[in-house]
């Protein structure tokens, strides 16, 4: 079994897709004239601009849920496994696969705020299934990506994250993984049964506080060693070109590691991103993709570089030949994981280094977790559209703390290869459809900035933008935010949604 998934891994997350998600991230940043750039002043403006609604949460609220499925192991792990299989230089690949990527966030994100809906209980549901069925009009397609999800979120992924946990707990304090794993199921349990603002106060109060506090400390560590800092900046450059002939034997290995992993942290691409990102309640849904953009630069810029510096800075590596020979071996006997970054803090924290790591990942982790059961629901919500089937999300729910049970106690390995495939099904689905219906996100792009360019707060209007099927955009905005007579606007929104 661990071979066949392997197998599958390799092919999923063959050569084409590496360079599919650089190529796309390219091509939507040369279309949008690089407003990853251009718009920076402006993600940090939204991000705490908007408002809640009986339907929606706010912008930072939505940029927070998202953030959650964003930062989890793989900013730690992940790192750690990109750097020992693809040298130092993966992590330059990381920063290429975020800074592309965030156009690619602003596409998919403002797509799914274009298309969303409201669900029975009166909240905004989006996402790929969502814009592929109103934008593409391939309802078979749809429901390809939304089962592809709800395996992936709901089975796949969700070991990776538990595992890290896991790993981490026992390290630093000898936690068996049979005991993690019990807890983890029962406070998991609490949060997806509370439903979706629960998650989202949940991840508005504890994201920003676990990645502040992550890169403080890790910059605290950096100080200690600055010294190191110009070398090790040059040493992720010269092994990103093949100008460093100690690691000429992974040069290939570093753009696909890092491309692997920088989209398993960032989701640029992905599909995931757009879930949280339509549950915002705002007045124009490009402000959402700005929004969702600057998330992928706060996990894999900021977060992912605290662990990349803190890893390199510290000397607590090693780089893997494809061969399994041992290139850089400065932890013998530690496999790539969150303990290279226990062992750095341990550097300057003695003592006290590996307890930090393993609550930041318990944080990290559980909330990546609690994001992805968000996803799956919305994709149950889709699935369960025009029929009612309340026990599919009791099998969800079920299935999700089985596979935190497991993944908790399972190899590091089969998790994460287990993980990558989820990733990578979605990230193919969502990659061509979004090439295929870019072009309302890239409409609505232009309307923004030529409204904020006449002084206005933009609003958005589909139909004069010639935009179709985006029938909840054509309710009045008092109404969209739900303030009178609430019950009557649930229905009015559902006869939307059928439009």
């Amino acid at each position: 079994m661990t071979d066949l998934i392997r197998q599958l891994n390799d092919i999923v997350w063959s050569r084409p897709l590496i360079y599919l998600c650089l190529g796309v991230g390219l091509y939507f940043s040369l279309r949008t004239r690089f407003m990853q750039v251009r718009g920076l002043g402006e993600m940090v403006r939204l991000m705490f601009k908007g408002q809640k609604s009986q339907a929606g949460v706010s912008s930072f609220q939505a940029l927070t849920m998202a953030l959650a499925g964003r930062v989890g192991t793989g900013n730690i792990a992940g790192v750690a496994t990109a750097i020992t299989f693809g040298g130092p230089g993966a992590v330059f690949w990381m920063w290429m696969s975020a800074f592309l990527g965030a156009s690619t966030a602003y596409v998919e994100s403002t797509l799914a705020q274009i298309y969303k809906e409201v669900d029975e209980k009166g909240q905004y549901r989006g996402g790929p299934a969502y814009y592929i069925e109103k934008a593409m009009g391939q309802r078979w397609y749809a429901w390809i990506f939304a089962v592809a999800t709800v395996v992936a979120m709901g089975l796949l992924l969700p070991g990776v994250q538990a595992n890290g946990i896991a790993a981490a707990v026992e390290n630093a304090w000898k936690v068996p993984t049979s005991v993690s794993a019990a807890a983890l199921v029962v406070v998991l349990g609490f949060i997806i049964f509370g439903g979706v603002k629960r998650i989202a106060h949940f991840a508005e109060v504890v994201v920003p506080f676990m990645a502040l506090a992550y890169i403080v400390v890790a910059l605290v560590v950096m100080f200690f060693n600055a010294g190191k800092i110009p070398s090790m900046i040059a040493l992720i450059f010269k092994s990103a070109f093949g100008m460093e002939a100690a690691f000429g034997a992974v040069l290939g290995l570093a753009v696909e590691w890092g491309v692997k992993r920088g989209v398993y942290s960032n989701e640029a691409g992905q599909g995931s991103g757009p879930h949280p990102a339509a549950a915002a309640e705002v007045s124009h849904p490009a402000s959402q993709g700005y929004v969702q953009a600057f998330s992928v630069y706060v996990d894999t810029l900021f977060v992912c570089s605290a662990t990349a510096f803190l890893l390199l800075s510290t000397g607590m590596y090693n780089v893997v030949a494809p061969g399994g020979k041992a290139i850089v071996e400065n932890l013998p006997g530690v496999g790539a994981g969150p303990a290279y970054a226990q062992a750095s803090f341990e550097q300057v924290l003695p003592g006290y280094g590996a307890s930090f790591v393993a609550l930041a990942l318990m944080f990290f982790a559980f909330t990546t977790i609690v994001a992805y059961y968000y996803m799956a629901e919305t994709n149950i919500t889709y699935i369960n559209r025009k029929a009612h089937r309340p026990w599919m999300f009791m099998v969800l729910r079920i299935t999700m703390m089985a596979s935190v049970a497991y993944g908790s106690v399972k190899s590091a390995g089969v998790a994460w290869d287990l993980g990558d495939v989820g990733v990578g099904l979605m990230a193919w689905l969502n990659i061509i459809a979004i090439l295929i219906i870019q072009k309302p996100a890239l409409v609505a792009l232009k309307d923004y900035e030529a409204q904020r360019e006449a002084g206005l707060e933009p609003v958005f209007d589909p139909d004069k933008l010639g935009i179709k099927n985006a029938g909840l955009w054509k309710r009045p905005a008092e109404q969209r935010l739900g303030v009178d007579e609430p019950a009557l606007d649930i229905s009015a929104r559902a006869a939307a949604n059928r439009e």
